[in-house]
């Protein structure tokens, strides 16, 4: 089970659903929404080249969620002592060594700022120090200009959203789509069809990269804490630094069906590039030329680590 780290962990079994079926699930309700859409189960291309760039070649073995800490940590005012560390959840999911990617807020110590993770890691294990390939996304106090950076640690603060697996090659989903005719994202479109598909008594969530092939997104990056209480929604959007980052977009995300009472987010995407931007995806902003292109697999288990005792929905988004 768990390491013993002196914080709350507990875990529950996911619904995997046949990746067959899965892939006709998403197709049948995607199609909807977009011009083209094809969904596939094939072979995980290597991750580790163009235009991903992951610390390890695929998506499968093992695979499990984890959702840490959490936003109530964020908001209405930060507790920066919230500090976790991206080895550490690799063996609190009981997978030391574990490939980790997703989304979360990074280590303000090390950056002098608060600010957005994009974790993408090979974690430490017996025979092998790992390979951090994370960013991290910042407002820079002095202009308000934003910065993308490898992070120089392991640590992160507040909250994440992660998916841990071996990292190795296998069956995947594979997910293109193209011209979107829908409101909503891509990420909450999948989310959506496959709840519609298996109903609140599937506890179902998938973990993967896609990439924003052509046209631009909305990304927010978080400035450094803020002094006043961050109340409602219209607080925390009045807070955040909204831009529009164009393509290519490398986004790591998580997401699940529904909360099956474990204080859960329910889907969390980041994304980083290659010429300088990065952040926390929203939804493209260029429905007429978006073209996605994603890799996904199921979880087979969901890990809450360190759950807020005292919680709330504001800042979800």
């Amino acid at each position: 089970m768990a390491a013993n780290t002196g914080m709350p962990v507990t875990r529950r079994a996911m619904v995997v659903p046949d990746l067959d079926e899965l892939s006709s699930v998403l197709q049948t309700g995607l199609k909807i929404c977009f011009e083209t859409a094809e969904v596939n189960v094939v072979d995980c291309p290597d991750l580790t080249q163009q235009p991903f760039h992951l610390a390890a070649p695929g998506l499968c073995g093992s695979p499990r969620l984890t959702d840490v800490g959490g936003v109530p940590y964020l908001v209405p005012l930060a507790q920066k002592e919230k500090k976790y560390n991206l080895d550490t959840v690799a063996e609190q999911v009981d997978l030391p060594g574990a490939f980790i990617l997703g989304a979360g807020a990074g280590p303000h110590a090390a950056v002098g700022t608060n600010n957005e993770m994009i974790a993408n890691i090979r974690t430490r294990s017996a025979d092998s120090e790992g390979d951090n390939q994370t960013r991290l996304s910042s407002i820079l106090p002095e202009d308000g200009s934003y910065c993308l950076k490898c992070s120089p640690t392991r640590d992160f603060n507040l909250l994440a959203n992660l998916m841990a697996s071996e990292g190795k090659p296998g069956k995947v989903l594979e997910v293109k789509c193209q011209t979107r005719r829908s409101p909503d994202n891509f990420v909450s479109l999948m989310r959506h069809f496959i709840h519609k598909h298996y109903g609140k008594d599937k506890f179902i969530g998938l973990g993967g990269v896609f990439v924003i092939e052509e046209g631009k997104a909305k990304i927010h990056i978080m400035p450094d804490f803020s002094k006043k209480p961050l109340d409602t929604e219209e607080d925390v959007n009045k807070w955040l630094k909204f831009f529009e980052f164009k393509a290519p977009l490398i986004c790591c995300s998580v997401f699940v069906t529904h909360d099956p009472g474990m204080d859960l987010r329910l889907e969390h995407t980041h994304c980083f590039s290659h010429h300088g931007q990065g952040g926390h995806y929203h939804h493209d902003v260029t429905p007429k030329t978006v073209s996605y292109r994603g890799y996904f697999v199921p979880a087979e288990w969901m890990y809450r680590i360190d759950p807020p005792t005292i919680t709330h929905n504001i800042g979800r988004d």
